[in-house]
C-alpha cells in the first residue's frame, strides 16, 4: 500500500478593494492645503473687520441710527415804539412718544397725564398700539419747561423730549392786519412776519441724536450740539400800541355804524414819516358784493362784526380818491403860479369836457368862486378850471412828485404802486377828470403822504414801519431816517396849508374841527367803477378825510377811509369824525400844545357835506 502524501496548498489571500475612490496621500495633502488656505483666509479678513476696518464699519453702524438734525432758532420778538410786546416766542416742550415701545398704555397715561396736561383716556389712545400705532406721536408741542424737563428726568419708556417754541400775541388782534402771522412751522405767512422773517426767525443750528426708525430719540442717548442755533433779530416798529388801539376802536366803531365795507385809518409823524398807528378792519356782517369778499383773520376786534384784514388795506388796495386828489392840482397851480388863493372862477353847474358831461355834487347857479372856495367847497368844475392853467403835462408832473404811482420804502407785502394814466393813455376827458381824483387808482398810503408833505413844509417824506432792530442782547439799533425830497417851496406848501384850513373851518370838514387846535385837511367822497364795466356801481362810495394838526405848526398827519358806507356816505360825514376823534386823543396823548385860539366853524360859511362827491 502506498501511502501518498497530502499536498500542502497555500492559499493567497484575495484583498477586496473599497467600493468608492481611493485617497491617496496626496490628495490628502491638497484638502488639507485647501482648508488651510480658507481658514488663513477668514483669519485674515476677520482681522482686517476688527482692527484695519473697525472705525469705518462703527461708524456705518453708528450712521444707521445717528441723525444730525436742524434745530430752528428762538424767533425774536416785535415791539411798539415803547418797548411794548406785540409779538413773542417763547421755548417750550414738545412731548413725543414712540407708541410701538408702550407696552402698557393705561398705566403710562395715569403716570404721565398730569406731566404732560393731557386726559388720561385720550393719553391713552394715543399711546396705545391699537390707537394711532406709527412710532411718532406728538402728545404735546408747547409744553411748559419745567414740565418738560420733569418728563426728561422720570423714567417713562419710550417717551422723548425736544426742544420747541410758540409764538404769542399779547395784545390778542391790537394790529393784526399789520404785523402778520406765523403758519404751522413757525415760518411768517403774512404782514411784517413774512416781510422779515429772515431776520426775525434767525440762523438754524444743528444738533446730533441718535434716532429710531420710527423718528423717536433711543432710550439711554443724549443729543450733543454740533451747531448752535443764532437767535433771531426783533423789530421795534414806529406803531404806539396806546395810539393803535384807539384808533382801530374809533374806526370799527364808525364801520359799523355806517354799514361800511372797509376801514381803513393811519397816523403819521409829520416830520419823520413814522406810521405811528395802521388800522385795516373789514365789517364781515356787510355785503361785498361785485367786488367780493374781504379776508378777515377771523376774530372781532371787539364791536361786533368787525375784525382785521388779513392784507394792510393802507398798502395793498388802490382807489380812486376822489376830491382829496385835488391836492395835486392846487399845489400844482400855485407852484406854477396861475393862481393865488383870492383867484376868482366863474362856475356853471355842468361842463362838457372830451365828450363827457361834468358837474358839481349839487346843482347850483353860475356862481363866482375864490380858489380857495373853490377847494373849501370843493367844487368840481372849479377845480377842472384851474387844472386847465396848469395843463396836461404840469398835472402828471404833479402826481409824480408827490409820490403818487410809486411803491414806498416800506416795500409792505402785496404793496400796490397804484394804477395811473399818462400821456400815452391821455384822452381829453382827463383833463377835467384826473383834477379830481378820478381816473388814477392810488392806495391810502399815497393820499397821506401828499398831504403830510405839504405839512411838512414842502418836503416829502419816505413813510416807515420800523425804528429800529433788537438784537438778541437787548440792543436796538435805530434804523437809518427816512429819505426826503423837496416837493414845493415852503411858501407854496403854507399857502396850501391855509386854503387847507378854510376846509375845514368853512368848508365840508366841519367834523374834524377839535376845540383848541387848528385843523388842515381835504374831504372826499368818491364814486367806485363797477369792475370790467364803464360804469359805476350803483350807491357805492369811498369816504374819505385826510388833514393834519395842529395847522400852523404841524406835528400829526392822518388819513381815514370808509369803503361803501351805507348810513351816511360822505366823506366829511363818515371818515372825518373818526380824524376828529382820534387826533383829538393823539394831541393829548403826545402832549402836543393847544394853538390858543378859539377854533369854531365860520358861521353861515360852511359847505354842504355832500358837495364834495366825484
Amino acid at each position: 500500500m502506498s501511502s501518498h502524501a497530502s499536498p500542502t496548498h497555500s492559499r493567497r489571500q484575495i484583498q477586496r478593494r473599497p467600493s468608492g475612490p481611493a485617497f491617496s496621500p496626496r490628495r490628502l495633502q491638497l484638502v488639507r492645503g485647501f482648508f488651510i488656505v480658507v481658514f488663513v483666509a477668514l483669519s485674515l479678513r476677520l482681522v482686517a473687520l476688527q482692527v484695519f476696518d473697525h472705525s469705518y464699519y462703527a461708524q456705518l453702524s453708528v450712521g444707521q441710527v445717528r441723525q444730525d438734525l436742524t434745530t430752528n432758532a428762538l424767533r425774536a420778538g416785535i415791539y411798539d415804539r415803547h418797548g411794548q410786546i406785540l409779538a413773542i416766542s417763547e421755548p417750550t416742550s414738545l412731548v413725543i412718544a414712540d407708541d410701538m415701545q408702550i407696552t402698557q398704555p393705561a398705566l403710562e397715561a395715569q403716570a404721565l397725564s398730569a406731566f404732560v396736561k393731557v386726559p388720561v383716556a385720550k393719553l391713552t389712545a394715543l399711546l396705545s398700539k391699537k390707537g394711532a400705532g406709527s412710532g411718532y406721536v406728538i402728545l404735546n408741542g408747547q409744553l411748559d419747561l419745567s414740565d418738560g424737563k420733569s418728563i426728561a428726568n422720570g423714567n417713562f419708556p419710550g417717551i422723548v423730549v425736544q426742544s420747541a417754541s410758540s409764538r404769542s400775541y399779547p395784545n390778542g388782534t391790537l394790529a393784526q392786519s399789520l404785523i402778520g402771522g406765523t403758519n404751522a412751522s413757525g415760518v411768517g405767512s403774512t404782514g411784517l412776519e413774512y416781510q422779515y422773517q429772515s431776520s426775525l426767525a434767525g440762523q438754524t443750528g444743528v444738533t446730533r441724536e441718535f434716532i429710531s426708525s420710527s423718528g423717536v430719540a433711543l432710550p439711554s442717548t443724549s443729543s450733543s450740539v454740533i451747531k448752535p442755533a443764532q437767535p433771531g433779530v426783533g423789530l421795534e416798529l414806529t406803531i404806539d400800541a396806546p395810539l393803535q388801539f384807539v384808533t382801530e376802536r374809533a374806526l370799527a366803531t364808525q364801520l359799523r355804524a355806517t354799514g361800511g365795507v372797509t376801514g381803513v385809518a393811519l397816523v403819521m409823524d409829520v416830520k419823520t414819516g413814522q406810521i405811528l398807528a395802521d388800522a385795516s378792519l373789514v365789517n364781515t356782517l356787510s355785503k361785498p358784493g361785485v367786488l367780493g369778499p374781504i379776508p378777515a383773520w377771523g376774530q372781532s376786534v371787539g364791536v361786533p362784526g368787525i375784525e382785521q384784514t388779513i392784507n394792510n388795506l393802507a398798502f395793498t388796495q388802490a382807489y380812486e380818491p376822489g376830491s382829496v386828489f385835488k391836492v395835486v392840482t392846487f399845489s400844482a397851480a400855485l407852484s406854477a403860479g396861475v393862481i393865488t388863493p383870492t383867484t376868482r372862477f366863474t362856475v356853471p353847474n355842468s361842463m362838457l369836457v372830451g365828450g363827457r358831461i361834468f358837474h358839481d355834487a349839487e346843482t347850483h347857479p353860475v356862481e363866482t368862486l375864490t380858489a380857495t372856495q373853490v377847494l373849501a367847497q370843493s367844487s368840481n368844475l372849479g377845480t377842472y378850471k384851474i387844472g386847465m392853467l396848469v395843463g396836461e403835462n404840469g398835472l402828471l408832473a404833479q402826481v409824480q412828485r408827490l409820490g403818487f404811482g410809486q411803491l414806498t420804502s416800506v416795500n409792505f407785502p402785496g404793496e400796490t404802486a397804484g394804477l395811473l394814466v399818462n400821456a400815452a393813455q391821455w384822452y381829453a376827458s382827463d383833463q377835467a377828470a384826473l383834477p379830481i381824483g378820478q381816473v388814477d387808482a392810488v392806495p391810502p398810503i399815497q393820499v397821506l403822504d401828499a398831504f403830510n408833505t405839504v405839512a411838512n413844509g414842502g418836503t416829502f417824506i419816505e413813510p416807515s414801519l420800523v425804528r429800529g432792530y433788537v438784537e438778541p442782547n437787548g440792543i436796538t439799533k435805530p434804523v437809518t431816517p427816512s429819505a426826503t425830497r423837496q416837493v414845493m417851496t415852503p411858501a407854496v406848501a403854507a399857502t396850501m396849508n391855509k386854503m387847507l384850513q378854510e376846509v375845514v373851518l368853512a368848508g365840508t370838514g366841519t367834523n374834524a374841527i377839535i376845540p383848541g387846535y387848528t385843523v388842515a385837511g381835504k374831504t372826499g367822497t368818491a364814486n367806485i367803477p363797477y369792475p370790467g364795466k364803464d360804469l359805476l356801481l350803483s350807491g357805492a362810495y369811498y369816504a374819505t378825510f385826510v388833514g393834519y394838526a395842529p395847522a400852523n405848526n404841524p406835528v400829526l398827519s392822518m388819513i381815514v377811509d370808509i369803503e361803501r358806507p351805507v348810513t351816511t356816505i360822505y366823506g366829511g360825514s363818515a371818515a372825518a369824525p373818526v380824524f376828529q376823534q382820534v387826533m383829538s386823543y393823539a394831541l393829548r396823548h403826545y402832549s402836543i400844545p393847544s394853538s390858543g385860539t378859539i377854533v369854531k366853524p365860520l358861521t353861515g360859511a360852511s359847505a354842504s357835506m355832500s358837495s364834495d362827491v366825484t
